[in-house]
């Protein structure tokens, strides 16, 4: 299988996108890849964009991102609080917050929600992402849950036995108001990655798996 890398783009530093609905999304749909990214792109930036929490949601969301993100590759930081599991009720709100992060960032690459995730407030989310950024490359990741909507990627990054454990280390210590529920248990996020490394022939055993709609593959040096 011929594999594809991200060059590094015409500013010389990486730009990287961060979108999720909830406090824990991120880090459970992209967690691993956002690690190997800074590995493979040391002067990366990664901006980190969640819509809704409350204030012992948001010390989590925080401290979360701080154990995935190096100090040296921080960028655009917001973690507003609108309400879990009404954001289609907040349309306009979410959408002002989205026109304001694209002022504020020029994104070489984005994660966000999957388009078909049965998560109402994960659906507004991917929606509001390709509304607001139109010309730029976007993975949608995938949340597994009760709903049983995941669909088979048509992207996978291997991920290194070392990240994946440290992902799924970093969920557990920070969100511990999520430890009651049954889905957020260290032995299904490492079933996910398991699968995903299964399916696309991972070395290490591990991958986080994305959709991609638009993809443009272009020669180093070819124009647009």
């Amino acid at each position: 299988m011929l594999g594809l890398t991200l060059a590094p783009p015409p500013r010389n530093r990486l730009e990287v996108l961060c979108i999720g609905a909830h406090c824990d999304d991120i880090e459970i749909g992209c967690g691993g890849t956002v690690l190997t990214l800074q590995r493979l792109h040391p002067a990366c930036r990664i901006h980190w964009f969640v819509l809704t929490s409350v204030a012992v949601r948001r010390k989590e969301a925080l401290s979360s991102a701080k154990a995935f993100v190096a100090g040296r590759a921080r960028g655009e930081w917001r973690i507003f609080d609108l309400p879990d599991g009404f954001l289609p009720a907040h349309f306009a709100e979410a959408k002002s917050r989205f026109e304001e992060l694209k002022q504020a960032v020029e994104p070489d690459l984005i994660f966000t929600h999957h388009g078909l995730d049965a998560h109402q407030d994960h659906r507004v989310v991917s929606e509001l992402t390709w509304q607001t950024f139109r010309d730029h490359q976007i993975w949608e990741y995938e949340v597994p849950k009760f709903d049983g909507d995941l669909v088979t990627p048509n992207m996978y990054v291997p991920l290194a036995p070392a990240l994946a454990a440290r992902k799924v280390a970093v969920l557990m210590r920070a969100f511990r108001t999520q430890h009651g529920k049954p889905w957020f248990k260290a032995e299904n996020l490492q079933a996910i990655m398991r699968l995903r490394g299964v399916e696309c022939r991972a070395g290490s055993g591990f991958a986080e798996g994305f959709h991609c709609r638009k993809l443009v593959a272009a020669a180093a040096g070819s124009p647009r």
